[in-house]
């Protein structure tokens, strides 16, 4: 903030606009933050997509052209989209911050690789309008875009958004759907370390358990993401799916295989971790990770929907608003 003196306020206004030397100062003031650790939109964007690039390989190893296809096109879509809802609201173009990249590489990695074009296209279009725009932009997002583009096709398109239903030449299987349609027994046969290299049909890159947990860590060790949401996640999905287990394990899956089914892993370090619809404080995250993770094994438990991980978060954001008011007493205050 800088302020003139009468001399110089003087000059900018003109001879013409000589005044006493009492008037009030001219003061410019821009918007916060005004200091910075030199990181940007654009870097951490960067980054985020680096740690997905592993997962991403594996796709194309597992899938083939197929899923870089549906990468290519979400990711496209997204960018696109966002240009053309800027210029509508006569807005300079931010797509080169690769925030709309990034969204839809999420969405993409929870879609099939079988995923039609139309599929991926009304997906990353959705996440970028009803996740991002329509709330203002970047920072104004109640609930995680990726996810809202995912919500939209799964309920719109189960049929095509089902893995096991649209990839029925694959010799592959996915094991929350046989969990949830024919029981524990049912995926007996399915060992961690499977599951835990991609054998299993989902989520074209969630699905790819190890190189996933490589690029959480990245992100840990970076400081892109912050460990209490990602842990708490996977403690409250744990112990829910554990006191189940405990109770009964003939009726229900192990924890273990809830932990490497599915999207969890993704989910927990790419999608709950959305900052705009996630809790800022200590405390609130850790209450917010808990309770998405307990809503996952819930919804794969009694849901409709074999992995209930996304709708899980979805359901989370909602509670961010009030997890915000968890805050800590000011200094002195009893």
């Amino acid at each position: 903030m800088q302020s003139l003196t009468p001399d110089k306020t003087a000059r900018v206004l003109g001879a013409g606009a000589l005044r006493p030397l009492t008037a009030t100062p001219v003061l410019t003031v821009s918007a916060p933050p005004f200091a910075h650790a030199g990181s940007s939109v654009r870097s951490l964007m960067l980054t985020s997509i680096a740690a997905l690039a592993p997962a991403a390989v594996m796709a194309a190893v597992a899938y083939g052209l197929p899923a870089v296809r549906v990468m290519a096109l979400c990711g496209a879509t997204a960018i696109i989209t966002e240009t053309l809802c800027e210029r509508l609201m006569g807005r300079q173009s931010s797509a080169d911050d690769y925030h709309c990249l990034y969204v839809g590489l999420v969405l993409a990695f929870l879609l099939p690789a079988a995923a039609p074009w139309w599929l991926a296209v009304m997906g990353a279009a959705s996440s970028i309008v009803l996740g991002k725009m329509i709330f203002g932009g970047l920072g104004g997002s109640p609930l995680s875009p990726a996810l809202v583009g995912w919500a939209v096709c799964r309920l719109s398109w189960p049929e095509t958004m089902d893995a096991e239903f649209s990839m029925l030449a694959s010799e592959l299987i996915s094991p929350l759907h046989h969990l949830k349609f024919f029981g524990p027994e049912a995926v007996d046969g399915i060992t961690s370390v499977q599951l835990l290299l991609g054998r299993q049909l989902g989520g074209l890159g969630a699905s790819q358990i190890w190189a996933v947990s490589a690029g959480g860590l990245l992100l840990l060790a970076l400081g892109r993401v912050r460990w209490e949401i990602p842990l708490a996640f996977l403690a409250g999905l744990v112990a829910t799916t554990a006191a189940y287990w405990l109770s009964d394990q003939a009726a229900y899956a192990s924890p273990l295989f809830h932990l490497l089914a599915g999207s969890t892993i993704f989910v927990a370090f790419f999608a709950a971790t959305d900052e705009p619809s996630s809790p800022s404080r200590v405390l609130p995250m850790l209450l917010f990770g808990l309770l998405a993770g307990a809503l996952t094994a819930i919804i794969r438990i009694y849901g409709i929907y074999p992995d209930g991980a996304p709708f899980a978060v979805l359901l989370a954001n909602l509670f961010t608003p009030m997890l915000a008011r968890i805050r800590p007493k000011p200094f002195g205050a009893r």
